[in-house]
């Protein structure tokens, strides 16, 4: 059987420089998104977190999106 679900749990960061770039940029289109992990308990607020974003070819702010 399955164990309890545990503190940790798998979370989605999205770019926010990407989803406001228009459509002619020099890069391709879309907004890249990474996962990672972080404890419930101890981080109950959404995460923000800089970093590069290949589409934009910068470091950026990553949310935490649903």
């Amino acid at each position: 059987m399955a164990k309890n679900k545990g503190a940790r749990i798998v979370i989605t960061l999205e770019c926010t420089q990407c989803r406001t770039i228009p459509a002619s940029s020099k890069r391709s289109l879309g907004c890249f998104r990474y996962t990672s992990t972080k404890n419930r308990r101890n981080t109950t607020n959404r995460l923000e977190i800089r970093k590069f974003c290949p589409n934009c070819n910068s470091h950026s702010v990553f949310k935490e999106i649903k």
